[in-house]
């Protein structure tokens, strides 16, 4: 599979061009049969160096290798994956915190998307006053 998008790719180039930014995560990636997802918003200009959260049982902010990531080989023929379904609005900060509080970001992707549910309400239903 391949990991990035060209899109993906290009966005991730741009957010890691505007470090310090608190960036919406661009990719998912994931180990299918065991631990280990990878949200990624950032890429140094070297197209390798990712930067995002980490959760390989431990979950932590840091700069992951994308080299690393597509040389990983799994049992049956399986490697790292791109989630193609992942899609979130919610910056990483947002992401962070779910996943310290949930104690994974697996555990976190239910409360993060009840989150995003809802802020979209917020942002789409006018408040009371407005009418």
């Amino acid at each position: 599979m391949i990991l990035l998008t060209d899109e993906q790719h290009e966005r991730l180039l741009a957010n890691g061009r505007d470090r310090g930014a608190d960036h919406v995560p661009v990719v998912k990636f994931f180990n299918p049969p065991g631990e280990g997802v990878w949200l990624a918003t950032e890429l140094d200009a070297d197209g390798d160096t990712l930067f995002g959260l980490a959760d390989l049982g431990y979950p932590e902010l840091g700069s992951f290798s994308l080299e690393e990531l597509t040389s990983v080989h799994l049992p049956f023929g399986m490697g790292i994956e791109r989630d193609i379904l992942f899609a979130t609005h919610l910056p990483l900060s947002v992401w962070t915190e779910a996943t310290r509080q949930a104690g994974s970001t697996r555990a976190a992707e239910g409360v993060v998307a009840w989150i995003a549910r809802d802020r979209r309400d917020e942002i789409l239903t006018p408040p009371s006053w407005a009418f």
